[in-house]
C-alpha cells in the first residue's frame, strides 16, 4: 500500500514539474521572441524614448476621442470578445496595423458584430494582414504600395525638401457619399468648421492624407452575400496611379493600374435595418433598428500622430498647399487644384490633420442620428463607446505572455467545436477521478465519544428529501406551538398559510420535483432562516 501511494506521489509530482517547465518554456520563448521588438501604433504609448517612433503611435487620436466624450476603452487580448460587450450598437471598435494576422474565428466573430449587433469597426492597414476578416465583407487588400503620379504631398526637414516619394498620397474624401457616382472631373467643396458642427457634410468634402497606403478593392462575390448592404468608397487615387510590386516604373507591366475607384483607399459598407435591444439603464428597454457599419482604411499611419494631429504633422513637414514647394516644375497636383481638387473658391482648403474628417466619419457612424433612440442617449457622447484593439500589435516582452494566453483562452472558450472538446475532457478526466478516488463516506456527529476516530455508515441520499421534509414540518410545529397531533390533523391548506413560502411549500407537497444535495443543503438553510 505504501508503494502504491509513494509511485502516485511520484507521478503527480512529476505531473507538476512538467506543467511547469512547460508555462516557464512558453513564457520564455514570448519573451525572448518580442524583447527586439517595439510597439507601434499603440494607443496608450505616450512617452516613448525614440520620438520618431512616438510620431507613429495613434495616441493623440483617443486622447481626441476622450475629449470629443466618448467612453474609450481597448482590449488585449481577442477581438472575438466584441459580441459580449454590453450595448454594441452603439460601440466602434477601432483596429490600426494588425501585425498578426485575423483567423477564421476572429473574422466571423467580427463580421456578425457589425452584420447581426448593429456594431461599428475602423480596419487601418496597409497589407494583407486584415485580408481575412476583409473577405468576409466581400473587399479585398493588395499587398503592394500605390504610387500616384498626380496626387502626393510635400515634406520639408529642417527648410530642406525630402525627394519626392509617390507613395505618399493624399485624396479627397466623402463622409458618407460612394465616390463612383460622382464625376471626378469636377472640383468640389470642402468642408468647413460649420458643416461638422452643424453634421451638413453631405455634399462637402476633405482632404486625407496617408503615408504609404496600399489599396482596397471590392469584389464581384465575397463571404458577406447581405444583398441589403450599402458599399461606399470615400476615397481613392487619381485614375492614373498603380501598385509598385516592382518598382516605380509606371510602364512595367508587374506594375497594375486598377483604375481610381478600384484603387480604394477608404471603403464603407453600411448594414440598415438591423433589430437590436437599446437599454437606458432606469428608463426603458426597447426594439430599435440600427445600423451596422465597418470602415476599411488602406493605411494604418492615417491615424498616427504624425498625420492625425496637425501640430505633429507641421512639426514633421507635411507642408500644405499654400507652399512654395508645389511649384509649377512638378508634374503633381495639390488637393486645392487639377481634377476632382477642391475649390479654393467655395471655402477654406487648408488641410487641419486627419483628425478633421475621420472624428467627423466615427461620429456619422455612431446612431446619434437615430430618431428611435432615446435623446438621453444621443445627446451625450459618453454614451458611446470607442474600444481600441491592442491585441493586434507586438507588445512588450513583460505582457505579451499574458496576451498570448488571453488570446488563447478566449479562442478555446469561444470556438464552438474547441469548446465542446474541452468539456467532454473535463467530463472524461472527472469521471476517471471517480473511478480511481475512493468516494470519501459522509460526515455525522458521533455522540459516543468512545468511538470518536469512527466513521458512521453513510447515510442513504433517498432519505436526505424526507429527512428536510420533517425538519420544516418540525419547524413550523415549533413556531406555531402546536403539539404533534395537532399538527397532524392541520389540512394542507392550513399549513400552507402557516408557511406563505412558495418555495418551502413547493418542497412539502410537490410530487414530481426533484431535488439535487446542493438544492437541499441549500432550502436547509432557508428553513432555519423561515421565522426569524
Amino acid at each position: 500500500m505504501a508503494e502504491s501511494e509513494g509511485s502516485k506521489l511520484r507521478f503527480e509530482t512529476w505531473l507538476v514539474i512538467g506543467f511547469v517547465v512547460a508555462m516557464i518554456l512558453s513564457t520564455t520563448v514570448i519573451v525572448v521572441t518580442n524583447s527586439s521588438k517595439s510597439t507601434v501604433f499603440s494607443a496608450y504609448v505616450t512617452d516613448s524614448e525614440n520620438e520618431n517612433i512616438q510620431h507613429q503611435q495613434i495616441s493623440i487620436m483617443r486622447e481626441d476621442i476622450a475629449e470629443d466624450g466618448y467612453v474609450v476603452a481597448n482590449t488585449m487580448s481577442t477581438p472575438m470578445l466584441v459580441n459580449d460587450w454590453r450595448e454594441p450598437h452603439r460601440t466602434l471598435m477601432v483596429i490600426t496595423a494588425p501585425e498578426k494576422p485575423f483567423d477564421a474565428a476572429e473574422a466571423e466573430a467580427i463580421h456578425d458584430f457589425v452584420t447581426e449587433k448593429g456594431g461599428k469597426v475602423v480596419i487601418a492597414s496597409n497589407s494583407t494582414n486584415a485580408q481575412r476578416v476583409a473577405q468576409k465583407f466581400g473587399v479585398s487588400y493588395f499587398d503592394a504600395p500605390v504610387a500616384d503620379l498626380q496626387r502626393y504631398y510635400e515634406v520639408e526637414i529642417d527648410g530642406q525638401s525630402i525627394p519626392d516619394d509617390v507613395r505618399k498620397t493624399y485624396a479627397i474624401a466623402s463622409i458618407n457619399k460612394n465616390l463612383g457616382d460622382v464625376d471626378s472631373s469636377q472640383t468640389r467643396i470642402p468642408c468647413g468648421e460649420e458643416n461638422v458642427v452643424k453634421d451638413d457634410l453631405d455634399e462637402c468634402y476633405f482632404p486625407v492624407l496617408f503615408h504609404r497606403p496600399t489599396a482596397i478593392q471590392l469584389l464581384n462575390q465575397g463571404d458577406d452575400q447581405d444583398s441589403n448592404r450599402e458599399v461606399k468608397v470615400l476615397a481613392h487615387a487619381s485614375p492614373g496611379a498603380y501598385l509598385a510590386y516592382k518598382d516605380f516604373n509606371i510602364n512595367d507591366p508587374k506594375n497594375p493600374l486598377p483604375g481610381d475607384v478600384q484603387t480604394g483607399y477608404v471603403v464603407r459598407i453600411d448594414y440598415p435595418g438591423i433589430d437590436v435591444v437599446d437599454k437606458v439603464v432606469g428608463e426603458r428597454e426597447d426594439e430599435v433598428q440600427v445600423t451596422g457599419s465597418i470602415i476599411f482604411v488602406s493605411d494604418h499611419s492615417a491615424f498616427a500622430n504624425h498625420l492625425w494631429d496637425r501640430d505633429t504633422a507641421d512639426l514633421t513637414g507635411k507642408q500644405q498647399c499654400i507652399s512654395t514647394a508645389y511649384d509649377e516644375d512638378k508634374p503633381h497636383n495639390c488637393w486645392d487644384s487639377g481634377p476632382g481638387g477642391l475649390s479654393d473658391s467655395a471655402g477654406d482648403v487648408e488641410w487641419n490633420g486627419n483628425s478633421f474628417y475621420f472624428s467627423a466619419l466615427l461620429r456619422d457612424m455612431m446612431e446619434v442620428d437615430n430618431e428611435k433612440l432615446s435623446a438621453t442617449i444621443t445627446r451625450h457622447n459618453d454614451q458611446f463607446y470607442v474600444v481600441f484593439d491592442e491585441s493586434r500589435h507586438v507588445t512588450s516582452s513583460l505582457s505579451a505572455p499574458f496576451t498570448e494566453a488571453m488570446g488563447a483562452i478566449v479562442m478555446l472558450t469561444s470556438d464552438t467545436l474547441l469548446k465542446w472538446l474541452i468539456i467532454l475532457n473535463l467530463m472524461a478526466l472527472l469521471s476517471i477521478a471517480i473511478m480511481v478516488v475512493p468516494e470519501k463516506e459522509n460526515w455525522r456527529h458521533v455522540f459516543d465519544l468512545t468511538r470518536f476516530r469512527e466513521r458512521p455508515n453513510k447515510v442513504d441520499s433517498n432519505t436526505y428529501l424526507q429527512r428536510v421534509r420533517e425538519s420544516l414540518m418540525t419547524k413550523v410545529r415549533n413556531f406555531n406551538d402546536l403539539t404533534r397531533d395537532e399538527m397532524v390533523r392541520k389540512t394542507p391548506a392550513e399549513v400552507q398559510s402557516m408557511i406563505k413560502d412558495p418555495r418551502l411549500i413547493e418542497l412539502l407537497y410537490s410530487q414530481q420535483r426533484s431535488y439535487s444535495n446542493e438544492e437541499l443543503r441549500q432550502i436547509l438553510q432557508q428553513i432555519r432562516r423561515w421565522g426569524k
